[in-house]
């Protein structure tokens, strides 16, 4: 008698319908949403966005983010396409002042993820897109990278080929709190950053935006903003007090 395997299919996590759960919290932050309670009193923070778009960029963005190895929330499926959903999490620390120098170091070894899926909104408008949940430095929301600005205005052709960010998150004084975070970076950590982007596979990059439906001129674009990481990389000193690209 052949042995015959059962197979059980790999089912997705519910899709997160605010209609189904209690709302407990409002919005935080200057995107509308609120905190939400499940059945199960597991608490969900959910973004109502100005289009499915949109929210399908900030998924994509977290898919990335993760692909890099780079701590982000857990994101959960939502039953209406304009809203995004994160599992909601108390934080140890919640504003990039309260960062003591160990954990602005964890900060620095993801600036080339941030360079890369150019989040301009890395640091937070007011310091607090920077937060520690169990002892690890995390990005708190990653709506602002990728083809959209965090207020959810296209980038266009300011999300190109070529990778600017390198330079303005550490330099910009228009985004002063990337600046405090990112400015004091030394050659070797920026180094460091820029080659976790450099070394991440470009067929892994192809799959990640295909499983979230991007386009291929999207994946296209992330991988010649890496190939620009590595050209940066080449420019940059082996000692300095400060380096620019």
């Amino acid at each position: 008698m052949a042995l015959v395997r059962a197979t059980v299919p790999i089912q997705e996590p519910a899709r997160v319908d605010p209609a189904q759960i209690t709302r407990i919290g409002g919005r935080l932050g200057s995107t509308p949403g609120g905190i939400w309670a499940d059945a199960a009193g597991g608490r969900i923070y959910v973004k109502e966005l100005e289009s499915p778009a949109q929210a399908q960029n900030e998924y994509l963005a977290a898919a990335l983010y993760r692909l890099a190895g780079a701590p982000v929330l857990s994101y959960l499926p939502c039953a209406a396409p304009d809203q995004v959903a994160t599992v909601f999490v108390d934080l140890e620390k919640s504003r990039l002042s309260q960062l003591n120098e160990a954990e602005r170091a964890q900060a620095w070894h993801w600036f080339g993820v941030h360079c890369w899926l150019a989040n301009w909104d890395a640091a937070g408008f007011q310091g607090d897109n920077q937060g520690v949940i169990g002892g690890v430095v995390t990005t708190l929301d990653v709506g602002g990278a990728l083809e959209f600005r965090a207020q959810g205005d296209p980038k266009g052709r300011a999300f190109g080929p070529e990778v600017p960010e390198v330079t303005r998150l550490r330099e910009d004084p228009d985004n002063p709190f990337a600046l405090q975070l990112f400015g004091p970076m030394q050659p070797a950590a920026l180094r460091a950053a820029l080659t976790v982007v450099i070394d991440l596979p470009e067929a892994a990059i192809r799959k990640v935006v295909a499983r979230h439906h991007g386009r291929d001129a999207l994946a296209d674009t992330l991988v010649a903003r890496k190939a620009d990481l590595a050209r940066q990389l080449l420019l940059i000193p082996a000692s300095a007090s400060s380096c620019g690209t």
